[in-house]
């Protein structure tokens, strides 16, 4: 009986602890940090993957079929219009070319020795005419017979059939000259092209042929490519919806117009540094692509210091301003179920309003509707509150907020 008097009082005792432990002071209002809903000017940016080429990239090929012998040039080199770059062997060219030479002086040689036959027959159909005008008189008075007057003039037709047959062997002769001169000139030519010589001014990239290496015209490959870099082509794609936005959002009356008026576009390199010169849209694929569903920009930019080549990546990015637009920071939205929410500080209390985003630039987000300006909002901690949750706001600085946000990445 002792013992469960004992108990009985232990577990009594342990009951009133408990209670008296559940007895919490309430819960005040929650501390939150809030700012003001601003108006602001600001720039926002639509970025698009791009390409970089070369104003002008022309393939280095061999004009004939050889050896290479020397490579003149190194990769990544700068290098003019015409300079040698490559040089094939040529020794059996050398030996045609000789044999050509020799053939052109062995028809000159022929041209001479017919025109030495031309005149020789002219000068036999001239003592041939003098023959026969010194014998027709004769005949007249019956001095001499006939028949002398008609060997005479029989001599004289010979004499210029041979100097047909002279002139005729002249102009074969010097057909043999032409045709001579062609083949050497042909074996010339190609004595130039063992020469490979750059097609433009401009950086000379990978060298696919070394010394030893056999090339030709038809080579699928070529030897080399030379780029022309003082200026380059950014490449980028809209898709049909973006471009036909652009087309509604832009100024002007025609595409040319649109394109003319668009801002100057900036070039964010591989590494994430923005490319110190502008660049502007210069022309427009006519029609969108069926296979991709896309249409194609391109963007030239100035490269005086050489830093850009041909073959870099990076992205394209096209201001878009915003004026007197309504923004918050970043960290005073939250996104549920499609819906973007902020909590605005009335009487005291957060209560959830949904906007409407127009864009996210440095940290703030640009609203359309659903808040305006001057309103309070709870800039941190957003995720843990509830509509009507009692809260007491510490206001913040509207720059500090969004210059403490940092990237996650």
């Amino acid at each position: 009986m002792k013992n469960k008097i004992i108990l009985l009082t232990f577990s009594a005792l342990s009951v009133l602890s408990c209670k008296k432990g559940d007895q919490r002071p309430p819960q005040g209002p929650k501390a939150v940090s809030t700012v003001a809903i601003e108006a602001r000017n600001v720039i926002g940016y639509s970025t698009f993957p791009a390409s970089i080429e070369g104003r002008v990239n022309n393939d280095v090929r061999a004009k004939m079929q050889g050896y290479v012998t020397q490579v003149l040039v190194d990769e990544g080199q700068y290098v003019s219009k015409g300079q040698p770059l490559f040089r094939l062997e040529t020794n059996s060219l050398n030996q045609s070319a000789n044999a050509a030479k020799a053939g052109v002086g062995a028809a000159r040689s022929n041209v001479s020795a017919s025109e030495a036959s031309v005149k020789a027959a002219q000068a036999a159909v001239n003592a041939a005419q003098v023959e026969v005008n010194k014998l027709r008189p004769l005949v007249e008075k019956n001095i001499i017979s006939n028949v002398q007057l008609q060997t005479a003039q029989a001599n004289l037709a010979r004499a210029q059939a041979q100097v047909a047959q002279a002139q005729a062997g002249k102009q074969q002769a010097s057909a043999g000259v032409a045709q001579a001169q062609a083949n050497f000139q042909g074996v010339q030519a190609n004595i130039d092209y063992s020469v490979i010589r750059a097609p433009i001014s401009g950086t000379i990239g990978k060298i696919n042929f070394r010394t030893g290496s056999l090339v030709g015209p038809g080579d699928p490959m070529p030897i080399s490519t030379v780029s022309d870099t003082s200026e380059l082509y950014a490449y980028f794609s809209m898709n049909e919806k973006e471009y036909l936005d652009f087309l509604k959002n832009s100024t002007g009356a025609t595409v040319p117009e649109k394109i003319k008026n668009m801002p100057a576009i900036e070039l964010v390199l591989a590494n994430g540094d923005v490319y110190e010169e502008k660049g502007y849209v210069k022309a427009v694929t006519g029609q969108i692509d069926a296979a991709t569903g896309s249409i194609q920009f391109r963007v030239s930019f100035p490269n005086p210091k050489k830093l850009l080549s041909n073959g870099n990546s990076g992205t394209v990015r096209i201001p878009i301003t915003y004026d007197n637009a309504l923004v918050v920071p970043e960290s005073a939205t939250i996104e549920q179920q499609g819906l973007v929410y902020i909590y605005k500080v009335k009487q005291d209390t957060a209560k959830s309003a949904v906007i409407t985003v127009i864009d996210r630039v440095n940290n703030m987000v640009v609203i359309k509707d659903g808040a305006t300006k001057g309103e309070i909002v709870v800039v941190e901690g957003v995720g843990t509150l509830k509509t009507g949750t009692p809260v007491k706001p510490q206001p913040k600085k509207f720059d500090d907020i969004i210059n403490a946000i940092k990237p996650l990445f």
